[in-house]
């Protein structure tokens, strides 16, 4: 069925605007009929963050904003689901166009600046479905014009704790002017003091949600040092790495819409995203687990990534150009990979290539 889907949807989608494509995407997910998928394959399990996941593969934040389909999305077959951005107050973001495919290149670029409906419609929507079980993660902004952006993120803790599987503290999308700055040591170390004790306070009536922090690729590996000293002092519960880029590599044949502002998503991603998962999962030291994101295509991209360093790993942009039918194919060549290699889980495999990719030339961008 998700097959015929994708056969069907696809050269569709791409006939529209990117961004109405996308919209279009959520609302046929919110008319989606049950679906009986096959159990996973019970060597994909992972247990990460306290959490124990069916599959390692997650549905990345960015796509389903105001949390209206994670249901619909954990039917399909993805391990966990991450909703959000959301911020406190109901944003526009910046002025479309603000999405644009580079079909040639397997890419998008995006600044949508955080758009979404606001905390309280997005709690309203996890609440009704509290019940409902899967691992549901709330990825958490500040509004642009925010005095206080710190404040931003307590407060959404405080409002999510009680329906969210996990929290992700997002100081690293390049499309709120200044946001990416809470990424540099004192102002992160203050950010995440706050947020962690804000957590622990809430703890008693909403449960022990773990929180983890997403950072960009972009950063310089002595900001990385600071970044990941930080997380370990402040007892972080993992990372995401990482968010899109702001660099254009050379390769990019869509040259012309590689000029538009924005983070840059998709393959083109890859490499750097994967060097960064090694260098982040090495000063780590074992301190906590590690979220993959970044061009993961394909089944083999995705034990790359594993093999960099990440417990678990995220996908987007890739099921523009390969379909939902991608995570499947992931899915399967991962437990065909423990089968042929007689492990018994991916855990045995995560960060195996870790040194050896660090020690290599910086991927050219």
């Amino acid at each position: 069925m998700i097959r015929a889907f994708d056969n069907f949807s696809l050269p569709l989608l791409r006939w529209f605007d990117p961004e109405d494509a996308h919209r279009m995407a959520i609302q046929g997910l919110r008319l989606l009929p049950p679906l009986r998928l096959r159990r996973d394959d019970p060597k994909l399990a992972v247990r990460a963050f306290g959490l124990n996941f069916p599959n390692p593969i997650g549905m990345a934040a960015g796509f389903d904003k105001n949390a209206e389909v994670p249901d619909a999305l954990l039917r399909l077959g993805f391990g966990f689901v991450e909703v959000g951005s959301v911020t406190p107050k109901p944003q526009a973001g910046n002025p479309r166009p603000r999405m644009f495919r580079l079909d040639r290149d397997e890419a998008v670029i995006n600044r949508m600046g955080f758009n979404n409906d606001g905390a309280e419609a997005a709690l309203r929507r996890l609440a009704a479905r509290a019940q409902s079980g899967g691992i549901v993660g709330v990825n958490v902004g500040a509004n642009r014009d925010s005095a206080d952006r710190t404040a931003d993120y307590v407060k959404l803790i405080e409002t999510f704790a009680p329906v969210a599987s996990y929290f992700t503290v997002n100081v690293s999308s390049p499309n709120t002017p200044g946001l990416r700055n809470l990424q540099q040591a004192a102002a992160l170390d203050d950010l995440l003091a706050k947020v962690i004790d804000a957590r622990d306070q809430v703890r008693q009536n909403a449960g022990d949600t773990p929180v983890l922090l997403k950072i960009a690729p972009d950063l310089t590996l002595a900001e990385l040092d600071d970044v990941v000293h930080i997380a370990r002092s402040r007892r972080v519960d993992g990372m995401i790495v990482g968010n899109t880029t702001l660099a254009r590599p050379r390769t990019l044949r869509d040259q012309t819409r590689a000029q538009e502002q924005g983070g840059l998503s998709g393959r083109p991603l890859f490499r750097l995203s994967t060097r960064m998962v090694a260098e982040t999962y090495v000063r780590a030291e074992g301190a906590f687990p590690l979220i993959g994101v970044g061009g993961i295509d394909s089944g083999g991209a995705a034990l790359t990534k594993v093999r960099a360093g990440a417990t678990l790993i995220q996908l987007y942009s890739s099921l523009v150009y390969k379909g939902l039918g991608l995570i499947d194919d992931i899915k399967r060549d991962l437990a065909s990979t423990l089968l042929r290699t007689g492990r018994d889980s991916l855990s045995e495999i995560v960060g195996a290539d870790a040194a050896a990719i660090t020690a290599e030339d910086w991927p050219v961008a």
